[in-house]
């Protein structure tokens, strides 16, 4: 049933004069970048796929320095997470309590609603994969920890 599916996939693409393609980020060979602004400094980013800034999907990993935090804060879309390295411990609320946070270790996947307030912290550099629909965006329960309004 899934070759029958697969193989009508692609004969759609190539009727349609389209070369079916395939997308691999080999571990090696991705580009890591400085984090967006709204980030606070020391994160990392690497775009897998599509563009997080745009409407549509996408995927992009996050790299962090051991101790990297990330204050309380919302997204206007799901947020679904999976750690593939590190320790990534992750709390809800609108305050930044650690005692309650739950740790997400490399192979966790986890995913929460639009809207919900949550903060973060890491153990060891860790690594997090985002994927979902564009654009991406945060926003800081408390404008203060907003490293966009930080003065330079």
């Amino acid at each position: 049933m899934v070759r029958t599916l697969i193989a009508a996939l692609v004969a759609a693409g190539l009727a349609a004069g389209q070369e079916p393609r395939a997308a691999i980020a080999w571990p090696d060979s991705i580009e890591w970048k400085a984090g967006p602004p709204s980030l606070p400094a020391g994160a990392q980013i690497a775009v897998l796929e599509g563009d997080p800034t745009k409407a549509g999907p996408f995927v992009m990993r996050v790299r962090l320095p051991d101790g990297y935090k990330i204050p309380p804060h919302s997204h206007p879309k799901p947020e679904r997470v999976t750690v593939l390295s590190g320790s990534f411990h992750l709390g809800m609320g609108e305050r930044f309590d650690p005692k309650h946070a739950r740790t997400l270790k490399a192979g966790t996947y986890g995913t929460w609603p639009a809207g919900m307030k949550h903060f973060v912290w890491v153990e060891g550099e860790t690594v997090v994969q985002f994927h979902g629909d564009g654009p991406w965006a945060i926003e800081y329960v408390n404008a203060a920890d907003d490293p966009r309004h930080a003065k330079k």
